[in-house]
C-alpha cells in the first residue's frame, strides 16, 4: 500500500478580461493568476477501489460521486485509488479548489503510474490546466494557454467568501459585453508589492457586475473590505464569490482578518500570501 499526501492551494486571479466568446459558446480570458498559502489537503492511498470520502470544515455539500473532479481526474489515468479529501476551501468559490485537487489526483496517479500526464486537463474545467502547473501564471484563450510568470512579488491578502456557491454559467449569462480589452501584451515587470497593486488597479475583473448581480452579497463583501484599514486593493476571484483585499503587510492583512471574522462570523475569511515562496506541501 502505498499513500501520498498533497497541499492543493486556492488559485486567486488578479485579474480576469473577458475578450471574447467562441462559437462554440466557450468565453476567452486573459487573467494574471497567482497561488495562495491556504488550501485543500488530499490523501490518495493505492492500490484503491475509487472511494473518495470528504471531511474538513467545507466538507458539506461536496459530492463524493462520479460528479466529483478527484474521480473523474482519476478515471482518465485509469489507476485505481481511494482519496480523502480535506476541505478547507469553499465550492464554486472562484478559487479553483475543485481543480486543484483534479490537478494533485492527475499529477499523483501518473507519477505513480509511471505515465505522462493525459493531457493538460482542459475537459475537466477551464482552470486545470492552470491548476496543473500549480505556478504564478498568464491564462488566456479559454483557460488552455498558460504562461508562467516568474519573479513576481508576494502579496498579503485577505480572501473573503460570504458562504455562498455562484454558478459560473449564471454568471456568464448575465455578461452583457464579450469583446473587452486584454492586459498589455508584454507584462511589466515589478520591483515591489506596491508596484504590482499599482499596475492592478488599472486592470480589471469582467464579471465582477455579473456576479453582484447574480448574488447582490457579493457587493456587501467588496464594501466591507474597501473598509478595512489599510486595503489598498479589493477585487473579486474568478466568477465569485470569493472577493480578496491586498494589504501593504502580514500584519495589516492579519488585523483586517481578525476584524472581519469578529463582525461576519458566518463568512469565510482568510489572511494569506500570494505567490509565497515555500508554500504548505
Amino acid at each position: 500500500m502505498t499513500v501520498v499526501e498533497a497541499f492543493v492551494p486556492a488559485k486567486v486571479n488578479l485579474t480576469l478580461h473577458v475578450t471574447g466568446q467562441r462559437d462554440d459558446g466557450y468565453h476567452l480570458i486573459d487573467s494574471l493568476a497567482l497561488f495562495a498559502d491556504v488550501g485543500d489537503r488530499l490523501r490518495i492511498t493505492l492500490p484503491g477501489d475509487c472511494r473518495l470520502t470528504v471531511e474538513g470544515p467545507m466538507a458539506d455539500g461536496v459530492p463524493v460521486d462520479d460528479s466529483n473532479l478527484v474521480l473523474r481526474a482519476a478515471r482518465l489515468t485509469g489507476v485505481r485509488a481511494d482519496f480523502m479529501l480535506e476541505k478547507h476551501l469553499p465550492c464554486a468559490a472562484g478559487l479553483g479548489g475543485g481543480s486543484g485537487d483534479a490537478a494533485a489526483t492527475l499529477r499523483i496517479l501518473a507519477g505513480f503510474a509511471g505515465r505522462p500526464v493525459p493531457g493538460n486537463g482542459i475537459e475537466l474545467g477551464a482552470d486545470l490546466p492552470l491548476c496543473m502547473l500549480g505556478h504564478a501564471a498568464r491564462v488566456s484563450g479559454i483557460g488552455d494557454v498558460v504562461t508562467p510568470l516568474h519573479d513576481l512579488p508576494t502579496l498579503d491578502a485577505v480572501l473573503v467568501n460570504p458562504n455562498l456557491p455562484v454558478l459560473t454559467t449564471e454568471v456568464f449569462a448575465r455578461l452583457g459585453q464579450k469583446q473587452n480589452p486584454q492586459m498589455p501584451e508584454q507584462m511589466p515587470s515589478f520591483d515591489s508589492a506596491t508596484d504590482l497593486i499599482d499596475w492592478l488597479s488599472g486592470q480589471r475583473n469582467d464579471l465582477e457586475g455579473p456576479a453582484i448581480e447574480a448574488e447582490p452579497v457579493i457587493g456587501q463583501v467588496f464594501e466591507t473590505l474597501q473598509k478595512t484599514p489599510g486595503c489598498q486593493l479589493t477585487r473579486m476571484s474568478g466568477s465569485g464569490g470569493t472577493c480578496f483585499g491586498l494589504y501593504q503587510d502580514a500584519e495589516t492583512a492579519g488585523s483586517a482578518a481578525g476584524r472581519l471574522k469578529e463582525a461576519f462570523p458566518g463568512w469565510w475569511v482568510a489572511v494569506t500570501r500570494l505567490n509565497a515562496p515555500g508554500r504548505p506541501g
